[in-house]
């Protein structure tokens, strides 16, 4: 493909993406093909001589498009969103082009230079003081990885990358038991082991980590000879929104000088509005570590998550390492790939730059309220649903409900429901119960694609029951 043949075909796909928007609400939400389907289509060997666009992109039509789920649909209402803004689609076609690894000053200094700017554009707008300083990560679970080897680290004396942790005892990692999966892995990963993360239930209206509790735990490992090692907070749960109190949190993890992480990837976007923060920010600069995710909730192209540091020493003694090929001679620079487990980079904060700009601070505000409000409206509505129940209220835009029956018919739903492929909502689980979540934040959903989800349930409830 020569350049002239290159601007051709970029063209012909920006007018198909515009299309393809435009005319999302008129696709299943959820890919309707069974395992196996797509797969069976591809040929069984490479081919040998290349082939015209034209044939690769009615393939692409013919045979992908069927098998892909629609997560820009404004009818998705599982998981939570990972949206894309068009001023950030645009942004990300820009990085692609240029096609820089962005892993020091050096290799691309306004990508780093770009990355600070944005960095503190996101600090101020999520209320976070001035010593807080962040890198850009390709997701939360990174950012947790990271915090959980610099609490491995901080612990052992930072000697457990040189000598590994064999021989360094039982170190101890606590959170609560509304946790997200990413904080198992971080700790079999970082070599701390599942049997290692203690997690306490929660309580409360906001399912919270029990803080007694808590520190009970802290001082029986202490009287058993285990070494604790940190505390990870959640503001915004996966499951069921589950936020715990920070400051007693922090007090707790201070007495014992424990370092402290805070998973807000989805519930950290809300924060940009100020009346949010009494709820779920009051104390949250005591952390060491935060980590929230513009491509949930903001509207930034995934993959774009953002980990905040009150102090960047302990992080950087943890992953900094610097072979001779990688030194940089000059004036001290900032070079992101010593704050983060990957060496190479892409330049995310582009985009993060195109979308605050195009949208302004009120007018992500606006999205995010709107769909706070039109969640708390649905959820009322369902409970009115004859035998319906709510299982948890809302927390900011993310609530649960049962349907009549037992968990084998919450299940049923949630399959007929996807089936139909007019909305999309996940199963969860609570309290030892099956429950059907509801999440509102995708970038271009409207009030009327939120109260649909009703009539949609009501609909294909009468057909199942």
């Amino acid at each position: 493909m020569n350049w002239d043949d290159f601007a051709n075909w970029s063209k012909h796909i920006a007018d198909w993406g515009a299309q393809y928007h435009k005319t999302l609400r008129d696709r299943p939400v959820r890919a309707q093909t069974k395992p196996g389907e797509i797969s069976a289509q591809l040929a069984d060997e490479p081919p040998t001589k290349g082939e015209d666009m034209s044939v690769i992109l009615r393939d692409f039509e013919d045979i992908v498009m069927p098998g892909m789920t629609h997560w820009q649909h404004p009818r998705f209402f599982a998981y939570f969103p990972a949206n894309a803004a068009p001023p950030s689609m645009l942004a990300e076609q820009l990085v692609n082009t240029m096609a820089a690894q962005c892993m020091l000053w050096q290799t691309s200094p306004a990508a780093t230079e770009v990355e600070g700017v944005m960095i503190d554009w996101l600090r101020q707008a999520l209320g976070l003081p001035q010593p807080y300083t962040g890198v850009i990560q390709d997701s939360a679970s990174s950012a947790t990885l990271s915090a959980v080897l610099t609490m491995r680290e901080r612990a052992t004396g930072f000697s457990g990358n040189r000598d590994g942790v064999n021989g360094k005892g039982s170190l101890r990692i606590y959170c609560s038991d509304q946790v997200h999966s990413s904080i198992d892995r971080a700790c079999w990963v970082s070599g701390i082991g599942q049997e290692n993360l203690v997690k306490i239930s929660g309580s409360g209206a906001r399912y919270g980590i029990d803080t007694g509790a808590l520190e009970a735990a802290i001082e029986a490992d202490i009287a058993a000879g285990h070494t604790p090692a940190g505390v990870i907070a959640i503001t915004g749960g996966t499951g069921v929104g589950a936020s715990d109190t920070l400051g007693p949190v922090l007090k707790i993890a201070r007495k014992y000088d424990l370092y402290t992480h805070l998973d807000a990837a989805w519930a950290g976007s809300a924060m940009i509005c100020p009346e949010f923060r009494d709820d779920f920010w009051q104390d949250v600069d005591g952390f060491d570590s935060i980590v929230f995710n513009p491509h949930k909730w903001l509207g930034a192209q995934f993959d774009c998550s953002v980990q905040f540091l009150r102090d960047a020493g302990p992080q950087l003694d943890t992953l900094k390492i610097e072979p001779e090929y990688l030194k940089t001679t000059g004036d001290a620079l900032t070079n992101y790939s010593e704050w983060t487990i990957p060496l190479g980079r892409r330049f995310r904060a582009l985009k993060l730059w195109f979308l605050i700009r195009s949208y302004g601070l009120e007018g992500l505000q606006e999205r995010i309220r709107n769909h706070v409000a039109w969640a708390e409206e649905l959820c009322s509505k369902i409970s009115a649903m004859d035998g319906f129940e709510i299982a948890t209220d809302p927390i900011l835009s993310l609530f649960s409900f049962r349907c009549p029956g037992d968990d084998a018919a919450q299940q049923r739903l949630v399959d007929a429901l996807n089936a139909d492929g007019r909305i999309y909502l996940t199963q969860g689980a609570f309290e030892g119960r099956k429950i059907i979540r509801v999440q509102v934040g995708q970038f271009d959903t409207t009030r009327e694609d939120v109260m649909a989800v009703c009539a949609v349930i009501q609909d294909v409830w009468g057909q199942i029951k």
